[in-house]
């Protein structure tokens, strides 16, 4: 059956807490000694939540009286279900009692007993001692500290309901910073797209009438002695939303030590990871599912109306409703899908301009001369052998393949890559703007710089303090000397780990080259003519394997080496991650395209003198040419991996979460409470999965991104291929985060992070490939080459482009062959091949330096800020000036003591801008400039 446990008071007047109700064993471990001592250390920090009240401050921030001296339960919620048995809101137990702010959950296998060994008897007890410090740890806090149980006769499902009361929410709020609202403003968001049709008079139906729009303010930094002047601050149920209170509570559990700190024992993410607690998440807000009467029925919440309106696939032609994800998410999510829709709008003039092109090489392939001749020319060309043990082929037998590689290689190719190295200029100057724009909407302009707190484990583990020179306050530091010299130390290592990348690529093609002339070597015909595709394709499941082994590897060893470094904030820990990760993950998935388009065939020697690599022949392209191989990876990149992509996300997802429902549910029967009477929320969000971060999701749309910038010139369809499934990605993902997972603590950030320097890299990059690819890889060049020196109709083209195997190579097989070269009878480069060389050499060059100028001049003539943003940000700035001004001069007249304006008249109605305060460099007057945000 289901036991609710009342918690005992958040803050205790006498003495440390009693014992939860499971009683733990003496630990065995000197473990459970540091936990213990951890407790102990806790209680004595807790002196920071009674400070003295400065001057001015009339807020009492945490009354050790209040309740306790009345007997009142302090934290319970043993009130959660409503008398008829209805559940009550979502993370609200009742009007009477606190909201929910947090659950932690940790279950426990009763079936063990005695049959555990002593090594696992006494790491159980460590953990349970861990556990029962930390919880203590969160009393002592002020956090009022609630439990529920589900258990049957084989184990327990344990539920941690954490709320925080109005003090404590009110301290954290002030030691963190939040900004809080000032005045309310209207809502200001626009849409080019929006604006356009409505000026040229177009319905548009990317438009829909979502309810409950969430207003802008003016904002600031919260301070408790000016808390009447901020919007709403005379209802403490409503003044901290739901994010806000889920900050305060993240922060205090990242921050809450088990036990001794320099050795790491503190902060919820260590419980987790090793397992003392199984999740830790904040509430949705209600369900999801949509009431009989659909959106008529007033008061819906937010899960619903982010649901109805975002995450339903009927959906997908609307335009996504940022401030509501933002507003239920935080900005870091917001942010993401900010740029994911951003991204997908400009693919569509990309997809349509591939189209066009790819429509255009259709039909010049009806009139293609040297295709024609190769289709034509029968038993014409007879071409030498691909690999030792292959048969002499007809050139005739590759038709097909040259009909489908004409489709990309064509004139139209230059003019697209042309475009789209522009096109992608010109998206990340554009989405500069768009991100200032959001940022600026959002509050969180300057978070990175002024706002955001040091990491708790660089905090913990920082060597000595120092004085922010931004802010003025006292903070953990860590030198920068000692810092780049782990950085370059943890660098080295990054880099060997890529050359065992590389070093796997080239065990994969001497792989592939082998396996081609075993299967060659076959009596049966099918297979011989198809051994070339066999061993790529066997290459390919044996590279994956290696991937999937490494990156596992590498992703825990760029976790360690990042923590090792000692980033000062969680946005440069995460950014110093994700660039380690990224290089790894661009090795690993670009290295065959790369290879294909670069390598491949370009080292091969000629007839009776080929060259090896580790005494194999190496790999020759095969019939069509290396232009096509690298198409047909672009397309089953592009078209193949996406939809299993999206069949994963989709079924995975389901998989997991059916399992956990079926394990939860039989629990609950067990029990004996029937799952037709209702579950908890807390019980219900942990039948969700778990939130993983958003790495993974700006992982693939960043590699996507240079698949079809990197090799566009390989396959122009390759825009619309990205455009369809993100599409359905941005779908895909709403759902995901509205309905499959747990709901995440909301983060602020100020823009994408390292992705957007990433992007800028893979576009420079892309300029570069392109023109390598058109110069080297593709008949452009020759066939412009033969025109002007030879015959305009380009008739001989075919013929001009195979060269003759040497006299030698010929007398030994008893026949004459072909094979593709601009090489003389003797095998030597003749002056075509120089001639081309040279022109090839002078394309890439002036290629580059036409595209690089031209986006430089675009960068130039796009603003990276709105000039309406600025006018506003300028606004705000001589707001501030006046205001400091204002309070300088009533400071003077009053005569006070303090040597700093008085913090009860520097927070006026009027909006404000941080930087103001540089004049004044206390670090009070910080929080008491406006600024925009919510």
């Amino acid at each position: 059956m289901r036991v609710a446990v009342t918690a005992r008071p958040g803050l205790p007047a006498q003495g440390p807490p009693g014992p939860p109700a499971r009683t733990a064993q003496a630990p065995r471990s000197d473990q459970a000694s540091e936990a213990s001592s951890g407790s102990h250390r806790a209680r004595g920090r807790s002196k920071m939540l009674r400070r003295p009240a400065p001057e001015g401050d009339s807020t009492v921030l945490i009354d050790m009286a209040s309740g306790t001296e009345k007997g009142d339960s302090y934290g319970s919620t043993a009130s959660t279900s409503q008398p008829d048995g209805d559940q009550a809101p979502a993370g609200m137990v009742s009007p009477a009692k606190p909201r929910i702010d947090f659950v932690l959950v940790w279950e426990e296998d009763l079936r063990l007993g005695q049959q555990q060994d002593s090594a696992a008897r006494d790491k159980t007890d460590t953990h349970r001692a861990w556990r029962e410090t930390f919880l203590d740890n969160l009393r002592v806090a002020g956090l009022q500290v609630d439990q529920r149980h589900v258990q049957d006769e084989d184990g327990a499902v344990h539920y941690i309901l954490l709320s925080a009361p109005w003090p404590v929410l009110c301290y954290y709020a002030e030691d963190l910073c939040l900004k809080l609202p000032l005045q309310e403003l209207p809502n200001q968001a626009c849409n080019w797209s929006a604006g356009l049709l409505r000026w040229l008079g177009v319905p548009n139906i990317l438009l829909q009438d979502v309810p409950d729009l969430p207003p802008e303010y003016y904002s600031c930094q919260f301070k408790v002695s000016k808390l009447s002047r901020f919007l709403g601050s005379d209802n403490q149920d409503t003044f901290f939303t739901c994010t806000h209170r889920h900050q305060i509570l993240f922060e205090i559990l990242a921050k809450t030590p088990y036990g001794h700190e320099k050795k790491g024992l503190f902060g919820i993410e260590q419980l987790l990871a090793q397992r003392v607690f199984r999740a830790a998440f904040p509430l949705h807000e209600g369900p999801f599912t949509m009431p009989p009467e659909g959106t008529r029925v007033p008061g819906l919440n937010q899960r619903q109306v982010l649901f109805w309106h975002w995450a339903r696939w009927r959906s997908w032609h609307k335009y996504q409703p940022l401030d509501h994800v933002r507003r239920y998410f935080g900005e870091k999510v917001a942010l993401y899908f900010a740029w994911l829709g951003f991204y997908t709008g400009w693919l569509l003039p990309a997809a349509v301009v591939g189209t066009l092109v790819f429509l255009v090489g259709c039909f010049l392939l009806l009139s293609d001369t040297p295709t024609q001749e190769l289709c034509s020319s029968a038993d014409g060309f007879e071409m030498c052998p691909l690999c030792p043990d292959c048969p002499f082929w007809t050139l005739s037998s590759a038709c097909a393949l040259v009909q489908a590689g004409r489709l990309f290689d064509h004139g139209g190719t230059v003019f697209f890559s042309v475009f789209m190295a522009l096109w992608a200029v010109l998206l990340l100057e554009y989405w500069k703007r768009k991100s200032a724009t959001l940022a600026y909407r959002w509050g969180c302009s300057d978070y990175e710089d002024i706002e955001e707190r040091p990491r708790p484990q660089f905090a913990a583990l920082a060597p000595e303090t120092a004085l922010n020179p931004v802010t003025g306050v006292e903070e953990p530091y860590f030198p920068k000397r000692s810092r780049m010299r782990r950085v370059l130390a943890g660098s080295v290592l990054v880099l060997m780990m890529v050359a065992v990348v590389v070093m796997c690529l080239v065990s994969v093609i001497l792989y592939r080259a082998v396996a081609a002339m075993l299967v060659s070597r076959s009596d049966r015909t099918l297979l011989v003519a198809w051994a070339s595709r066999i061993a790529s394709l066997t290459g390919s499941m044996v590279n994956l394997v290696l991937i999937l082994m490494l990156s596992k590897a590498y992703v825990a060893l760029a976790r360690v080496l990042t923590r090792w470094e000692m980033h000062r904030t969680q946005t440069r820990f995460e950014d110093a991650f994700t660039l380690k990760v990224f290089v790894f993950q661009f090795v690993t998935f670009y290295s065959s395209p790369i290879y294909i388009a670069f390598f491949k065939g370009r080292f091969v020697g000629y007839p009776g003198s080929y060259h090896t690599l580790f005494g194999v022949r190496n790999e020759e392209c095969a019939a069509g040419g290396c232009l096509i191989e690298l198409a047909q990876e672009l397309l089953v990149i592009t078209v193949g991996k996406q939809i299993t992509n999206n069949v994963q996300e989709i079924l995975v997802p389901k998989v997991k979460g059916w399992w956990q429902k079926l394990r939860l549910r039989s629990k609950r029967r067990k029990a004996g409470a029937s799952v037709a009477a209702g579950q908890a929320p807390w019980e219900a969000d942990y039948e969700l999965l778990p939130f993983e971060g958003l790495f993974d999701e700006y992982l693939e749309m960043v590699l996507q991104f240079g698949f079809v910038t990197i090799f566009v010139a390989a396959c122009p369809l390759a825009p619309l291929f990205a455009l369809l499934n993100n599409w359905v990605e941005i779908r895909l993902d709403a759902r995901k985060f509205v309905c499959e997972r747990r709901r995440p603590v909301a983060e602020r950030a100020q823009d994408v992070g390292i992705w957007f320097p990433i992007l800028a890299g893979i576009t420079h990059l892309a300029v570069i490939s392109n023109a390598l690819l058109l110069a080297f890889s593709s008949d452009f060049l020759p066939r412009t080459y033969y025109r002007w020196t030879r015959a305009g109709d380009l008739r001989g083209f075919l013929n001009f482009t195979l060269a003759r195997a040497p006299p030698a190579f010929a007398a030994e097989h008893n026949r004459t062959c072909r094979y593709q070269a601009f090489r003389g009878d003797d095998g030597q480069y003749s002056r075509t091949y120089w001639n081309l060389l040279a022109i090839r050499l002078a394309f890439v060059i002036v290629f580059e330096h036409v595209v690089f100028s031209i986006g430089r001049v675009l960068d130039l003539l796009v603003p990276d800020i709105p000039e309406s943003v600025e006018i506003k940000v300028k606004r705000e700035y001589y707001l501030a000036k006046q205001a400091l001004a204002e309070n300088q001069a009533l400071f003077g007249t009053n005569g006070a003591k303090d040597s700093r304006p008085p913090a009860s008249e520097s927070l006026g109605p009027q909006p404000r801008r941080p930087e103001a305060s540089q004049a004044h460099p206390g670090p009070p007057l910080w929080g008491h400039v406006g600024s925009r945000g919510a």
